[in-house]
């Protein structure tokens, strides 16, 4: 990590420290907005990573947004940070003013559509979405929609809508964040325009994906310090459980599996950024979202064995990051979704060229 990240790392760390807190977790949990703590993300300039200095961002990189994105979710920080951080980047790439506060992003679901319709000067949004993150509280969101005359091959239209302006149905995932469902009947449009050339038209799936494999990967980090403390401290039969060697056997598995999902995420993330078409790192964000889903999954069930029962209650703060963990790995696309794909691109190839592009990237 260069000396810069790694003051990013310690200045985010210090302020999710100091405002994430389990009283605004359950706060959170209960529906009451963590105002001080997206204040606090907002005045220091960590919302807009990737939007250029000029435009009112920081005038970052994808790697910048790897490390904000970790420690969110090593921290379970209940705010749509990589909601915010993909639409602000969206908007800038399509030369849209990117407002401050919290931005959501839709559609999010395979198989959901918008579609833009011209009104005299401006357009109309119509179409429905359905669990999205936020999508009832953000103060804008951002969508990426189809357009009357629009022809397959071009890209798709980048559009920016002001909060009320859709009918919605609240819902909440598994780690009770919202996730809403959005319904659009010739919705006035802020504004809208192009996405470039070199943005994809399933760039939400993507750079959804991406930011959810950092989120898992730092909440694994979370798991696996907790766990391992709990084990230094638990004691059974005069001396801490995590002396015993079935003991360590699991923390070890955390451990490599923790390991693994910084790895796969963090090559995701350094492929966005050396990509210059957003496409090009589809493949590695597919192996992260995969690879760290699994770790998810292995990594949570490990933390609840070890901790027992005590793991399982409210009052102690292993949930906050095992539930998110359940249900980031099934947002963006599943470990099986990812698979496929990944399967599908390697008979695709066929076996001569399936090692050498392996070892290329």
């Amino acid at each position: 990590m260069s000396e810069a990240r790694a003051i990013l790392a310690e200045a985010v760390t210090r302020l999710l420290t100091d405002h994430v807190t389990k009283d605004v977790l359950e706060s959170a949990e209960k529906g009451q907005w963590p105002a001080a703590l997206w204040q606090a993300l907002e005045e220091s300039g960590l919302t807009l990573p990737l939007v250029p200095e000029a435009r009112g961002g920081a005038g970052g990189s994808w790697g910048d947004a790897h490390v904000l994105l970790t420690a969110a979710g090593r921290f379970a920080a209940p705010v749509p940070l990589a909601e915010t951080i993909v639409a602000s980047w969206l908007l800038a790439e399509a030369g849209l003013e990117v407002p401050l506060g919290p931005l959501a992003i839709a559609p999010v679901q395979r198989g959901d559509v918008l579609r833009l319709e011209r009104a005299g000067g401006g357009w109309r949004l119509g179409g429905s979405a359905g669990r999205v993150p936020w999508g009832g509280g953000a103060g804008h969101l951002v969508v990426v929609a189809a357009h009357d005359g629009r022809a397959g091959s071009e890209p798709p239209m980048i559009a920016l809508v002001a909060a009320g302006q859709a009918q919605v149905t609240t819902d909440v995932n598994l780690a009770l964040e919202p996730r809403d469902t959005l319904v659009f009947d010739g919705a006035p449009v802020l504004a809208a325009a192009p996405a470039p050339a070199r943005i994809p038209g399933d760039v939400l799936w993507l750079y959804g994906a991406l930011a959810r494999s950092a989120q898992m990967a730092g909440g694994l980090e979370s798991l696996l310090a907790q766990t391992v403390g709990y084990a230094g401290e638990r004691k059974q039969f005069g001396k801490p459980i995590g002396s015993f060697q079935a003991i360590q056997w699991q923390c070890a598995i955390l451990g490599e599996q923790t390991a693994a999902a910084a790895t796969a995420a963090a090559q995701a993330f350094r492929a966005a950024e050396q990509a210059a078409d957003a496409g090009e790192a589809a493949f590695e964000i597919a192996v992260a979202k995969s690879r760290v889903g699994e770790a998810a999954g292995l990594g949570a069930g490990i933390a609840h064995q070890i901790h027992g029962a005590i793991g399982f209650t409210y009052e102690h703060s292993l949930h906050f990051v095992t539930r998110r963990l359940w249900a980031w790995r099934a947002e963006f696309g599943g470990e099986s979704h990812w698979a496929e794909r990944l399967g599908r691109e390697a008979v695709s190839r066929g076996a001569d060229l399936l090692w050498p592009y392996i070892t290329s990237r």
